[in-house]
């Protein structure tokens, strides 16, 4: 099996409000019908919250920004980490992810980082 990530692109609003209750719903009903694959993830505040780090180089100066690297229409506001068979199988989940129906899931192979 391989690990991919369901990297979720989507309207840049806070989704802990309760105005968003009924779209959270949507991806706790996912979380559980796809339990089987789920191996972590995250929802994330929006950019607004964000903090871009920069370094000139490994022990350089650190520079930090508020906000996000580039305004865009949607961003990155969450994501899964799935396990599946293959390319096919992990694109089939990401389908049923809300924000596959009103926003983009990008799928990515992971690269194992420990043994």
């Amino acid at each position: 099996m391989t690990m991919y990530a369901a990297i979720i692109y989507s309207a840049d609003v806070d989704y802990s409000a309760p105005e968003h209750a009924e779209e959270m719903a949507e991806y706790g009903a996912f979380s559980m019908a796809a339990a089987h694959a789920i191996r972590g993830g995250a929802a994330l505040f929006p950019t607004a919250t964000a903090t871009t780090v920069r370094a000139s180089g490994k022990g350089g100066e650190i520079v930090t920004s508020d906000g996000p690297y580039a305004e865009t229409k949607e961003a990155l506001t969450g994501f899964f980490l799935l396990e599946a068979d293959d390319l096919d199988a992990a694109i089939a989940l990401a389908a049923q992810i809300p924000a596959a129906w009103n926003g983009a899931v990008e799928v990515r192979p992971v690269v194992p980082m420990m043994g």
